[in-house]
């Protein structure tokens, strides 16, 4: 009489016990607070007075940049903020707003665009003036940076008088592209740049 063989028995999976859950709930609590985590980002930034002439109070960044927690904070506040508009191409505008331009273009998986002062590019450009106290300057972008139509957001560290703001939105008219939002960690509002600036989208962490 045969018999039949016996089937074999799989182990079932261990449960976790009632404590590993308890440690893993915990440690998913304090990351999410942790994600939610409010920076005083004003208070990371140093006021520097009569500089770089008297009478000027010099907002200086670079107390914020060398905190790597408030510099995280400060480019995942800009990302969500600029998240939904799906921007093709973030411009950033020499040089510190390439500090910040880059890593947003990389969390967005868009495209880096460098604005430059004139000469400073190697292939053909298109260029565009804007005033100064004194004289005019010039910022140049490659013709080939943005094709038209595509969406593009701005960026640099400070909103003062909008002016080399304005000579990059001129940069990207050129090439037809379309302007989603003026993206910025400081605006000083009492220089009046919104009102240059009507019409656009502008996004700022801080206002002084």
């Amino acid at each position: 009489m045969a018999t039949q063989p016996q089937k074999s028995q799989t182990p079932e999976p261990a449960q976790p016990s009632q404590q590993s859950q308890q440690a893993q709930q915990a440690q998913q609590q304090e990351q999410a607070q942790g994600s939610q985590k409010q920076i005083d980002l004003a208070s990371k930034i140093r006021n520097i007075p009569d500089f770089p002439v008297p009478g000027i109070l010099f907002r200086d960044i670079t107390t914020l940049l060398k905190d790597a927690e408030a510099f995280s904070y400060a480019i995942d506040q800009l990302t969500d903020r600029l998240k939904d508009l799906k921007p093709d191409k973030i411009v950033a505008i020499e040089s510190r707003g390439f500090i910040f331009g880059a890593p947003i273009a990389y969390k967005l998986g868009a495209g880096f665009v460098p604005v430059r002062k004139l000469g400073k590019l190697p292939a053909d450009t298109v260029v565009a003036e804007y005033e100064l106290e004194y004289g005019t300057n010039t910022v140049e972008m490659h013709v080939d940076a943005i094709s038209p139509g595509e969406r593009v957001v701005i960026v640099d560290d400070l909103l003062a008088t909008g002016g080399t703001t304005r000579a990059t939105i001129e940069l990207v008219e050129q090439l037809d592209g379309d302007i989603v939002a003026l993206a910025f960690l400081i605006e000083l509002t009492e220089l009046g740049a919104r009102e240059y600036l009507e019409g656009f989208n502008i996004v700022t962490l801080l206002q002084f």
